[in-house]
């Protein structure tokens, strides 16, 4: 650890002191990047119109009658969504974010537990809405995100409104001298925000957090990591999730940058270029498959070796002081953009290799840890200190601790400080189980500290597969080493009993059977059967584990596994378990 003093950051006690601040302080700069027209330009939108924005559709909202009430938000990354957060959480009653990725039934348990009476949504989910309309007795209200149909609007009884009828309404309420929004008294250790984990098993818990829990965690993390009013954030994540949320949203408002809102997966490297993008949260899988997209180009044009051997000569240079990265890697920064500085990796475990080609080409790469439970983070790398095969430092303010430590120092994080939750909803239990009379929330993730304060994390608590003799393997250790061949798309490792008593391990595959194709038609492969491919590069892995490590029997999937919104495969959904 190189103690390298943190970052000044103006000091907030709840968002709606944030948003007025940055209104203040950044005014006519551009907050966010909206496209009006699909594939149209991007259209800046200041601080000034986005704080005027979520006044007028608070006050709206609580001359509706929402005050105090539950209003979930569904949809994808827009600004409309940004507006409707905080004028729901800013002074007018609970938000309530969902995964615009839940079926219908899901969607009606979530807000039936959360008792909602409001639902804002995006327009592409309209059919969805209105089939869960009748099975939520406590809904009074549905707004779209769209603009209003006049045709829809002369209906005697229009389904719902539209979200820029309620802005007008609330511009004319402001006007009138409604202050009942903008002179709202915000209690920062209440619950204002209540939030269904994806999870990686089938049951979700209702998380409740406070403007405190974001607002330090917010605080801490633009202590550590450098961000100013220069930076332009691509948004790809789901906003409903809060590391998108709190991380890709609230933290550039805070902190003066830009959110450009990505028009989908499909579109990041035309949109990185149009916004001038500077930072990117990103998760594994998207930044892995960036690295591979760059290096395919790379051997396709025959400069594998050149490349490698300028990256040797950075790497070198860097450590003298005489970076050379955007000149001897011109053409790698104009692939994303030409402005990328920063990408930021978190819900799970990222290469150290991926990072350090990053690095050496010119873009820093990062990653840190984080639980909704945490509102998210909980460790971070900084921009100037940072270990590649690490989740990152305990944030300021954030006591971690590993508890019940093995001999190797490995036992379960656990976690205290003003961002940790305030419990799982209308649930004692579950919230007395996860925080301990001591106040530390148990992460259920198994990780040991090492001697300059650094985290690591080598797997959770429920996945650990235990052998007879009592020797306990992290099947995450065992994937990261799979999923370094290029023919293995995705793998979950796990224990199953043999006859005589013993714990074997397995794995369930899916092979990138179109790699395994392409090279066994290249020459690059003795034979183009999947089943033959991946026995033999499990056999190479078996070499690096020790004997009672070694993946014993593998399955073949036809598809991918069922992931959650953020990309983590849920290990104990039926669909998961078996070769599909």
């Amino acid at each position: 650890m190189k103690n390298i003093p943190l970052y000044h950051v103006e000091p907030i006690r709840d968002l709606k002191e944030m948003l007025e601040k940055s209104a203040k302080t950044f005014g006519e700069k551009a907050a966010f990047l909206k496209k009006d027209i699909p594939g149209g330009p991007y259209v800046p939108v200041s601080f000034n119109q986005y704080k005027e924005d979520v006044d007028a559709l608070g006050t709206a909202l609580i001359k509706k009658g929402c005050k105090g009430e539950r209003i979930a938000i569904i949809g994808e990354n827009r600004y409309e969504w940004s507006v409707s957060y905080l004028a729901v959480v800013n002074g007018t009653g609970i938000a309530v974010p969902l995964d615009k990725e839940l079926p219908v039934n899901e969607i009606v348990i979530s807000l039936n537990r959360a008792e909602v009476t409001t639902i804002i949504f995006s327009p592409k989910l309209t059919e969805k809405i209105l089939a869960c309309k009748a099975q939520v007795p406590t809904l009074k209200h549905l707004i779209t995100m769209e603009q209003p149909d006049p045709q829809r609007a002369e209906a005697e009884e229009a389904p719902y409104y539209s979200i820029y009828d309620l802005l007008r309404e609330g511009r004319e309420l402001l006007a009138e001298g409604d202050t009942a929004f903008t002179d709202a008294v915000i209690d920062r250790d209440a619950m204002q925000i209540l939030l269904f984990t994806s999870g990686t098993t089938d049951v979700s818990k209702a998380v409740m957090l406070s403007h405190k829990n974001i607002c330090e965690n917010l605080m801490a993390m633009s202590s550590m990591v450098y961000i100013d009013d220069k930076d332009i954030f691509l948004s790809i994540l789901p906003i409903h999730h809060t590391y998108e949320c709190t991380c890709g949203f609230l933290c550039p408002v805070y902190r003066g940058s830009t959110v450009a809102y990505c028009e989908g997966l499909r579109h990041i490297t035309k949109n990185m270029a149009e916004g001038k993008i500077t930072m990117m949260l990103v998760v594994p899988l998207v930044l892995e498959s960036m690295h591979r997209r760059v290096w395919d180009t790379i051997r396709k044009q025959g400069l594998a070796k050149k490349v490698k051997f300028a990256l040797r000569l950075n790497s070198v240079l860097r450590k003298i002081g005489m970076d050379r990265s955007k000149k001897l890697f011109a053409k790698v920064h104009e692939s994303f953009g030409g402005h990328m500085r920063l990408f930021i990796s978190g819900a799970a475990a990222v290469d150290p290799q991926v990072s350090k080609d990053f690095r050496n080409f010119g873009i820093l790469t990062i990653q840190g840890y984080g639980l909704t439970e945490c509102a998210p983070i909980a460790a971070l790398n900084r921009n100037c200190d940072f270990k590649d095969d690490a989740a990152g430092m305990p944030m300021p303010g954030t006591e971690l601790e590993i508890d019940a430590p093995d001999a190797a120092g490995i036992g379960e994080i656990t976690i205290k400080g003003p961002n940790v939750m305030l419990g799982y909803y209308h649930d004692e239990t579950a919230t007395k189980q996860a925080i301990d009379a001591r106040g530390f929330f148990h992460t259920g993730d198994l990780g040991y500290m090492d001697k300059d304060k650094f985290v690591h994390i080598t797997g959770r608590k429920k996945n650990v597969i235990v052998t007879k003799n009592g020797k306990n393997i992290f099947p995450e250790e065992i994937e990261y080493l799979l999923l370094k061949s290029p023919y293995i798309a995705e793998v979950v490792v796990y224990g199953e009993a043999a006859e005589d008593g013993e714990t074997i391990v397995k794995a369930n595959v899916f092979p990138d059977y179109e790699k395994i194709k392409e090279d066994a038609a290249a020459g690059l492969l003795e034979t183009d059967t999947p089943e033959a491919v991946i026995r033999a590069e499990i056999k190479t892995v078996n070499k690096q584990l020790v004997s009672y490590k070694a993946v014993k029997d593998f399955l073949l999937r036809d598809t991918e596994f069922i992931k959650t919104s953020t990309q983590k495969i849920k290990r104990y959904i039926e669909d998961n378990q078996a070769a599909h």
